[in-house]
């Protein structure tokens, strides 16, 4: 899969893309049902949130379950991030992040490289993240928002936020968040189960917490270019992964190929 020259220069404008109707109904299914395998086992890749104990967050999926391992190497995944950074890419996060209904917690305004550059190493703002819905995400039930544009401020004032939440998350300072609210548009990314969803490492997002009966559920993989690579070692493997061999495609139908 390619994106367009017109998509292309969205992502650089915007600094994200939503691309509905990426994955079939059947596809996500697939990942739904991988999903709940991971969920069960007591892993300490899977994070829980500080109050209610779901899991908020389940890490280092593709070395769990043979159906994220697929996914990673999904075409529709690599190839549009190949054509943003480049054909050497290795899988530096591999994780779902869940709101469960009435229970979901807040993600803190943030960029995503300062945790990549404060707590691994990587020296540039190139990880690119690529979610998939798994659940139909809507204003209702704790959409990412993102500040359109805010990739062009670039690597900005942050601090570790370590008690708001049970992920520990470099945070953008209040004030920088106002100061790029007054120039760059809010918008929530909403879409049907299915929907893939692009950005990058400077854009600033954050999400609230789900009040609504509805549960929100994304994929993200997060890939980084082999010459950008983590310089620190301080984290454990299923935050930001060792093994750099870039992601080769596999073929368009790999999530639904028998097991084996």
């Amino acid at each position: 899969m390619k994106l367009s020259e017109e998509r292309l220069e969205e992502f650089h404008e915007n600094g994200f893309l939503v691309i509905p109707d990426l994955f079939s109904a059947e596809e996500v299914a697939e990942l739904r049902s991988a999903m709940q395998r991971t969920f069960e086992r007591d892993d300490p890749a899977n994070v829980r949130e500080k109050k209610s104990g779901l899991v908020r967050t389940a890490m280092g999926l593709h070395l769990r379950d043979e159906v994220f391992a697929r996914l990673i190497r999904h075409p529709r995944l690599v190839e549009p991030a190949q054509q943003l950074r480049g054909e050497a890419l290795y899988a530096q996060q591999v994780k779902i992040n869940v709101k469960a209904a009435f229970e979901g917690e807040q993600w803190q305004w943030h960029q995503d490289f300062a945790t990549h550059h404060q707590d691994d190493g990587v020296p540039e703002p190139l990880a690119l993240n690529l979610h998939i819905f798994l659940d139909d995400v809507t204003e209702f039930n704790g959409p990412l928002y993102f500040f359109r544009g805010s990739h062009k401020f670039g690597s900005v004032a942050t601090w570790h936020d370590t008690v708001s939440t049970s992920f520990a998350l470099w945070v953008v300072e209040q004030e920088k968040v106002t100061e790029i609210a007054e120039v760059c548009p809010l918008v929530a990314a909403t879409g049907r189960a299915g929907t893939a969803l692009i950005f990058g490492d400077c854009l600033v997002h954050g999400s609230p917490p789900n009040m609504s009966p509805w549960n929100r559920s994304i994929f993200s993989l997060i890939l980084n270019p082999v010459e950008n690579a983590y310089t620190k070692l301080d984290r454990k493997d299923h935050f930001h992964h060792r093994d750099l061999t870039p992601v080769q495609p596999l073929a368009d139908d790999c999530l639904l190929q028998p097991a084996g």
